[in-house]
């Protein structure tokens, strides 16, 4: 049985990229084959490897500006992470504070409108906000930077944390695979043939967040909110009876449509499930049961994909939910020797990093 150790490996700082490269589609590419062998390549190279049949699915959301410092009444400083927007007016966020504010606390937020804090959502704090809330984190938060970016957030991460097709605002973390597409690339894979259909998945700070338990099944993932609209599903069907293949754009798009096939995805998810019977066959069209919700999927190796034929990704963190889930695609071993590869040809990790495009072995 694999444990968290199987997850880890040794990452030399300075492969972590702290800015994106000079333009988008600049980055290196390392392609794992269906055979398991791999590739040095450019991200320029992708539309070579995709056939016409293919269909690639983006994920749509866009990066709010969900990073807020301010005040309590009392004086304190407080630092707040927005992480979902529920209503016209309120978020639930996490807050840093000396002492946790109760409710009926005020926050004075950038120096510009005060948020009043209602309750708790589990570790979450349930915050009102004057007015729309989408328009004044516009107005007065900042790009929610990765943890492992040290600098503070430019005008140039407001632009380049963040993908050319982003419309549906609500992520607190970019679906970082999609960095690398421009518009000169969407524009060469349309030529080719090659169709794109569409999910959102609102990603939220959990994304980061490593697993703290050895016994994988222990872990709960995080909640996220997602949708696979009705034109997504009838491409999917239709790239199905092609004969072509599903290409998630990021492991949000992978885990927003895995979950749309999943009978059972109102049960408890807490961990891999290697007994589960694949939700869909792999020969008969999908059905999808659960088009949008929330998602607590946890892909790991032991998972049976239904859906997704392979990837295009970015490098991920030791002992995170992600490097399990692309384990689950090619394999724990061929991704081990990928990530061993990668940081001995000085690859760049991480969200402004490099890509991978990772091919399922069942293809």
């Amino acid at each position: 049985m694999l444990s968290l150790t199987d997850f880890d490996f040794e990452l030399p700082p300075e492969l972590i990229a702290q800015t994106p490269p000079a333009s988008r589609g600049a980055s290196r590419l390392l392609h794992l084959d269906a055979a398991s062998r791999l590739h040095d390549r450019q991200f320029i190279d992708l539309p070579r490897l995709l056939n016409p049949n293919d269909l690639l699915v983006f994920n749509d959301t866009r990066v709010i500006k969900a990073r807020l410092t301010g005040q309590k009444s009392t004086g304190g400083k407080v630092e707040v992470l927005v992480e979902r927007v529920v209503a016209h007016d309120r978020v639930w966020a996490h807050v840093r504070a000396s002492k946790s504010p109760g409710p009926g606390t005020r926050l004075r937020l950038a120096d510009a409108f005060d948020a009043t804090v209602m309750g708790r959502q589990g570790e979450l704090f349930d915050l009102q906000f004057p007015s729309d809330a989408l328009a004044l984190l516009e107005a007065h938060g900042a790009t929610p930077l990765p943890p492992y970016i040290t600098h503070a957030p430019s005008s140039d991460d407001d632009d380049r944390y963040q993908t050319v097709y982003a419309q549906a605002p609500g992520a607190v973390a970019a679906p970082t695979a999609g960095l690398h597409f421009d518009q000169a690339m969407l524009q060469r894979l349309a030529d080719a043939g090659i169709q794109h259909a569409f999910v959102t998945l609102h990603v939220g700070a959990g994304t980061f967040q490593p697993v703290r338990t050895d016994n994988l099944a222990d872990h709960v993932m995080h909640a996220e909110r997602y949708t696979v609209p009705p034109a997504t599903q009838a491409a999917i069907v239709d790239t199905r009876a092609r004969g072509g293949r599903v290409i998630a754009v990021g492991t949000t798009s992978m885990r927003a449509l895995e979950s749309s096939v999943r009978p059972d995805l109102d049960a408890p998810a807490t961990g891999p499930t290697p007994t589960l019977p694949a939700p869909v066959s792999r020969t008969a069209p999908p059905a999808f049961h659960h088009p949008q919700g929330d998602t607590r999927l946890f892909i790991a190796p032991g998972y049976r994909i239904a859906l997704v034929d392979a990837l295009v990704t970015n490098f991920h963190l030791p002992q995170s939910t992600l490097l399990m889930l692309v384990s689950a695609l090619a394999g724990t071993l061929p991704i081990k020797q990928a990530y061993a590869h990668a940081i001995a040809a000085r690859y760049r990790f991480f969200s402004y990093g490099d890509a991978m495009f990772i091919e399922s072995p069942k293809t």
